[in-house]
């Protein structure tokens, strides 16, 4: 490796990745005509809900040999948050495990209240810890809530592991890495890829990562919207589907791919899904939203395995101030037989949102050399191409 391109990874070390910025240069799905149900919001990400913001704290330095402590570094932290950094006004929401070998903190109180309050946080695994103790940090910075004597937080943090391509056990995680995150959270386009608490993710054994996609319903539907943002890092090859077709076998062919992940890592593969709406849904509406992005993952092939966290919450930016103190609240809420475009916009943006961060990401070499690389988009054309299921890739 050259000089430059040590010092350009030492730089990166302390690189925040902000949503809104022109990092998102990438090519998405969409631009290698994969076609997709539905329509997307303008932005096609998380962001099209209106006040959702994103932020990435990107984590990379070190090569070679792992040095506990010390490195090889590929990791950070994302920050979704439901109204943006200016209000602290929780959000309705629901969670739901598909399956539990994960972790997803102040679920308890989200499921008893049914508010969240204040960000979702994702990082890696062994990281939750100093993410969840910083992100109290960052909001009794603030200051407590308008009218609240007793203020106390539980935030929510989620994690996937990122161990085969990061020094997991080193705890590189800061609190200053936290509030880069939240600080440089932003509405508008949204990174995808090696980025924040996906930098160092495995998906399908391609590199994955950070992937984001939305749904717009039509005015019959309500005009709602759906945003969904992935951390995936789940799957085997050979069961990954696109379009609805085996591109993981098409591409792994009959041969043992030299660069396959070890099996053992395979099974320690999770995806954390956060689905937002601005669609006037109550918490336990919102538990029905988060099991459906169940759907979007079976599409592409996940099976949920034992070894793998696979959590979602979903929350609703309507009815803003349904948490104020005192006094009643009238609420506006959407009919249970009214849902079905949202289950479908749900399960549509999903699967894109995951297709995405596998397109975005990009070939990364870890801790004592481990490769993973990214998917080849020209053979995923070709795959596409013989199965009749290529677009016509998407003008910029």
């Amino acid at each position: 490796m050259t000089k430059k391109a040590v010092f350009l990874l030492a730089f990166a070390v302390f690189f925040v990745v902000p949503s809104g910025t022109p990092a998102q240069t990438r090519v998405r799905a969409r631009d290698l005509g994969i076609p997709f149900d539905g329509v997307p919001g303008r932005l096609d990400a998380i962001t099209d809900v209106q006040g959702v913001e994103v932020g990435h704290t990107t984590l990379i330095s070190g090569e070679g040999k792992l040095v506990v402590g010390e490195g090889p570094v590929r990791t950070g932290v994302t920050a979704i948050l439901p109204r943006g950094k200016g209000s602290s006004d929780p959000v309705f929401a629901g969670w739901f495990s598909l399956n539990g070998n994960g972790e997803m903190t102040g679920t308890t109180w989200v499921e008893e209240s049914g508010f969240l309050e204040g960000p979702v946080m994702i990082t890696n695994t062994h990281s939750v810890g100093v993410v969840r103790d910083a992100s109290i940090a960052w909001r009794v910075k603030r200051g407590q809530p308008e009218g609240s004597e007793y203020w106390w937080s539980l935030p929510v943090v989620a994690e996937t592991y990122d161990g085969y391509l990061n020094d997991v056990n080193g705890f590189h995680v800061r609190p200053e890495h936290v509030f880069e995150a939240i600080d440089g959270a932003r509405s508008g386009p949204v990174a995808e890829g090696n980025v924040g608490g996906g930098t160092g993710m495995i998906c399908y054994e391609f590199k994955g990562g950070i992937g984001t996609a939305s749904r717009k319903l039509n005015d019959k539907s309500g005009g709602f919207t759906v945003g969904v943002l992935v951390q995936c890092n789940c799957g085997s090859r050979d069961k990954l589907r696109i379009a609805g077709v085996p591109v993981g076998r098409e591409i792994l062919g009959n041969k043992v791919w030299a660069g396959r992940v070890p099996a053992s890592e395979q099974d320690r593969g999770s995806i954390i899904i956060v689905v937002a709406t601005d669609a006037p849904l109550l918490p336990h509406q919102l538990k029905r939203l988060a099991r459906r992005a169940s759907l979007g993952l079976a599409r592409t092939g996940s099976v949920s395995g034992n070894g793998s966290g696979d959590i979602f919450i979903a929350f609703s930016t309507a009815n803003p101030g349904a948490a104020k103190l005192g006094g009643l609240r009238r609420l506006e809420m959407m009919p249970n037989d009214g849902m079905d475009p949202l289950f479908e916009a749900t399960v549509e943006a999903t699967e894109e949102a995951i297709i995405n961060a596998l397109v975005a990401a990009q070939t990364m070499t870890g801790i004592n050399d481990h490769k993973v690389e990214a998917i080849p988009h020209d053979r995923l054309r070709e795959v596409l191409k013989k199965y009749n299921r290529l677009a016509e890739p998407r003008v910029k």
